[in-house]
């Protein structure tokens, strides 16, 4: 037991030393993208479910939750930033264009 809280603040210190150090123009997509990881939690709790134990299925229930909100959130995150790049369809009607002053 006290191996794993060892590894578990081990992970911690180290989780935030890296993120604390990386540019914040690096930051959204690296944090998008490494949300993902976060399906390996997935499957971790899903496999959990095997134990006959109580306060396994509530630690597993907890851990699956978590980890689905982290992976969808990084999902709709890495696709509001994608969306940020594509060029804008709805401002490119004649309609929406300003219009152009001759001799100016």
């Amino acid at each position: 037991m006290v191996l794993l809280l060892l590894v578990l603040l081990l992970a911690a210190y180290l989780g935030f030393e890296l993120i604390h150090r990386i540019p914040s123009q690096l930051h959204t997509p690296l944090m998008s993208g490494s949300n993902a990881i976060s399906g390996i939690t997935i499957v971790g709790a899903i496999a959990c479910f095997s134990f006959d134990s109580r306060l396994t299925d509530i630690i597993a229930q907890v851990a699956l939750f978590a980890a689905t909100v982290n992976v969808v959130g990084g999902y709709v995150v890495t696709h509001r930033m994608l969306r940020m790049f594509d060029a804008p369809a709805a401002n490119n009607t004649p309609a929406s264009r300003p219009a152009q002053h001759e001799g100016a």
